[in-house]
């Protein structure tokens, strides 16, 4: 398997929230080279500009939907990460172009990777795969429950399983090493607004910051598994590491928080004594509600030796801290 120390890596879709968190990990592993590769549709070179002052990083502009582009970054790398894809949100602004990058975009990362004799793809999948989770545990054997979700958030679910059964196909046939990473809501700093969990996350913070009271919808008692992007990042390194192949995982903190048990948590963060309000707004897309999701973690653990590290608590007073850093 790729050892990171003086490796060459590319992460596909390197200017997002996941990929710089992965490329500065990359570079304190001792990387010899880091390409961030990113279209910048929804990257910002604001997000890379700290990594790139260092020398063994540099920033390539490649879309994953244009073969020939990833052809020419891959030259002479040993491991990629497949990071780049669309959300629920933008796939539902725009579902042609979301599955045209979330599978043909990932079925071209693959055919490059397999042609510029690249060792292992680690490709970001998504517990989505599970749809509406059930009340029962979570597991990799879990199936895509489907029935009464938004068509949107069902398209983006089907495509991140067709993104890793295009992996397991590729590792079958031309003996490429896959493995997909399935995360649950990822939060942390550099966020953005694309998933609807860090839109709520930042709203909240606006608010309190703004000395208006943050907003809760529903009642609240809707629960996510948030795991911080330090650990989604470090999950990445030891996958590209690791000696495990043909399989998915899932990444996440097996710990379910509700909505308003993670805007209390941002109030204390902010130094605030404001109480949220309650509302309801059916027009907007939304992930299935449900009560309970207790993802496991365990093969995360089995496979590469994964498991999280920081807290809710501490994961939401770095974002804040960064948040406020930003907003000065």
């Amino acid at each position: 398997m790729p050892q990171l120390s003086n490796g060459k890596y590319v992460v596909v879709g390197g200017a997002s929230l996941l990929g710089s968190h992965i490329g500065e990990q990359l570079l304190a592993a001792g990387a010899r080279e880091v390409v961030l590769a990113d279209n910048l549709s929804l990257g910002t070179p604001d997000t890379i500009e700290a990594l790139l002052a260092d020398r063994r990083c540099t920033f390539a502009r490649a879309d994953m939907t244009r073969l020939h582009e990833l052809l020419e970054v891959f030259e002479g790398a040993d491991g990629i990460f497949s990071v780049a894809g669309f959300l629920g949100a933008p796939m539902a602004a725009n579902p042609w172009a979301g599955v045209d990058v979330n599978v043909r975009g990932v079925q071209n990362v693959l055919e490059a990777a397999r042609h510029k004799g690249v060792k292992k793809v680690v490709f970001s999948s998504s517990v989505g795969v599970y749809g509406a989770a059930g009340d029962e545990p979570n597991t990799e054997a879990s199936p895509l429950r489907w029935e009464g979700m938004a068509p949107a958030v069902i398209l983006y679910c089907a495509s991140k399983i067709m993104g890793e059964g295009l992996g397991r196909m590729y590792h079958q046939q031309y003996g490429l090493d896959f493995l997909a990473l399935r995360y649950s809501a990822l939060y942390g700093e550099r966020l953005h607004r694309r998933a609807l969990d860090a839109t709520r996350m930042i709203e909240a913070w606006e608010r309190v910051r703004a000395g208006q009271r943050p907003r809760i919808e529903g009642t609240g008692e809707q629960v996510q598994d948030y795991v911080y992007i330090g650990d989604v990042a470090r999950a990445n390194l030891l996958a590209m590491e690791s000696a495990a192949s043909g399989q998915s995982m899932n990444i996440c903190t097996g710990e379910d928080v509700s909505l308003k048990r993670l805007v209390q948590t941002i109030i204390r963060a902010c130094g605030s004594d404001l109480e949220p309000e309650y509302f309801d707004d059916p027009a907007k897309l939304r992930l299935p509600r449900v009560p309970r999701q207790d993802f496991s973690r365990q093969r995360a653990k089995e496979l590469i030796g994964w498991e999280p590290q920081v807290s809710i608590d501490e994961g939401i007073r770095r974002l804040v801290a960064w948040l406020d850093a930003e907003a000065r």
